[in-house]
């Protein structure tokens, strides 16, 4: 498989990806080449440990200290370009009631449920909400063949017309993307969008995605809506999150789409024309992350994603317990991302050329090597802050100590501005002071990436689900 030569799904098959092209999945996490590349660097690392442990050291903080100053360069770039105009499509109220609702195509909707009986009447009186012609809607419940209790709830229910249920066979692995895969090849829509079981889309969000499928060109598969939290107030970890997302989703993600580059797309409320995503073969049914992945892929296959200034109004997750198994699913999703598409890096350099190979491996590899060596530097600052140590000094010497400052102080009020940009932007005025206190926040994201990356090694397909239901939905 190449950038231009689709080949035809496996009709039915939720694994037809990893089953014809294992190159393209995750199901494999890596590749002997791979292995043997890890091997041979760490065997160098302990090699160059070993005959000059300070050299060493000072190579990787000079190293660490170039790649922190290009992130930070990189997320003011981000945030500058998010707001300098047309880096969204924006599609006004009137223009989206213009088409009249006998020119509307069938959309259809799906939505993966497991063990969430408790949501599904928010669910369907939001997706009822929907504004949309109910003759031209076509939404599945995904729902595993052994969640009995989900089943019977969707059974008591009153369902629309244009609501069914596709039951889901057991088999691994249990995943979103694999559900996802079943409703794909039963979806009867032009065009195509997920929705989870406690998301509240703005009402006009479909005719607002026809209209701007419609201005955009053919290369165009994927529009990715805004999300965004209804209950950002309910304690601190709320407050973080919301001001986390208003950031990704309303500063970053929108100066990529400015940019015309990868959009690693969220889990929710990404539009796609449908017969494209058939076209790719729908998602990775192994990869934990698989909006991430399915963003690449679109991007290597020669089509673009760009963001619809909409938003999906989300619960966020209010347990530490699991607001950390959630973390760390994503982040092992953007390892095997990462992963499976850096097993031929030539290649994909001249798939995306050089400066989308950079966005990539800033976005993918860098967001999770970022994570990973956060706690390091932050303890050799506290080491320094109370004991002043000289043997510190000689690890950031001259230069390095110069962008290590740089770092500690620009670079962390980078991520801290963006958040209170994001907040005040978003309208959570009274939020913005929580985005100045973030940095322990960070401190969990950190203790979650780590989390992920042992058990990408010990347990790469597990899905473990974000639990709902602990806060009353948006009125």
């Amino acid at each position: 498989m190449t950038a231009r030569d689709p080949a035809p799904p496996a009709a039915g098959d939720p694994l037809a990806l990893a089953r014809e092209h294992p190159e393209w999945s995750a199901q494999r996490p890596f590749t002997a080449g791979q292995r043997r590349l890890a091997i041979a660097l760490a065997l160098a690392v302990l090699a160059a440990s070993i005959a000059a442990p300070w050299g060493t050291a000072r190579a990787f903080v000079w190293a660490s200290t170039l790649f922190y100053v290009a992130v930070t360069a990189y997320k003011l770039a981000l945030v500058r370009r998010s707001v300098a105009g047309g880096a969204e499509i924006a599609v006004t109220e009137a223009e989206a009631r213009a088409p009249a609702d006998a020119d509307l195509p069938v959309y259809s909707v799906l939505v993966p449920l497991y063990r969430e009986p408790e949501s599904l009447p928010q669910l369907v009186d939001s997706l009822r909400r929907m504004d949309y012609p109910p003759e031209k809607l076509d939404v599945q419940l995904l729902l595993e063949e052994d969640d009995d209790a989900t089943r019977a709830a969707a059974a008591a229910l009153d369902l629309p017309p244009s609501f069914r249920v596709t039951v889901v066979p057991v088999s691994f692995p249990r995943t979103k993307p694999k559900a996802c895969n079943v409703g794909l090849a039963l979806a009867r829509g032009r065009y195509l969008t997920i929705y989870d079981a406690e998301d509240q889309p703005e009402p006009d969000q479909l005719r607002k995605a026809v209209v701007a499928f419609g201005r955009c060109g053919p290369e165009v598969a994927c529009l990715q809506s805004r999300l965004n939290f209804y209950n950002p107030r309910q304690n601190w970890l709320t407050r973080w999150f919301a001001a986390e997302y208003s950031a990704w989703f309303d500063l970053f993600l929108p100066g990529l789409s400015g940019m015309g580059t990868i959009i690693p797309l969220g889990g929710t409320s990404n539009h796609f024309i449908a017969s494209v995503l058939r076209e790719l073969m729908g998602w990775d049914a192994y990869n934990v992350t698989e909006d991430c992945d399915l963003g690449v892929r679109l991007f290597r296959r020669g089509y673009r994603s760009r963001m619809l200034a909409t938003t999906t109004w989300e619960e966020a997750c209010g347990r530490r317990r699991f607001w950390i198994r959630q973390r760390s699913r994503w982040v092992k999703g953007y390892i095997q991302t990462y992963l499976v598409h850096m097993r031929q890096p030539l290649r994909l350099l001249r798939e995306i050329g050089p400066r989308h190979f950079l966005h990539f491996q800033i976005l993918v590899g860098g967001l999770v090597f970022s994570l990973l060596i956060n706690p390091l530097f932050w303890f050799l600052a506290l080491l320094w802050c109370l004991f002043r140590l000289e043997l510190l000094t000689s690890l950031f010497p001259g230069l390095v100590f110069i962008l290590g400052a740089l770092c500690l102080f620009a670079g962390n009020f980078t991520f801290v501005y963006a958040g209170a940009i994001g907040c005040y932007r978003r309208g959570y005025f009274d939020l913005v002071k929580y985005a100045v206190v973030s940095p322990v926040y960070w401190l969990l994201m950190s203790y979650s990436a780590w989390r992920a990356f042992l058990q990408f090694f010990s347990n790469p397909f597990l899905w473990e689900k974000t639990q709902h239901g602990f806060h009353p939905p948006r009125t």
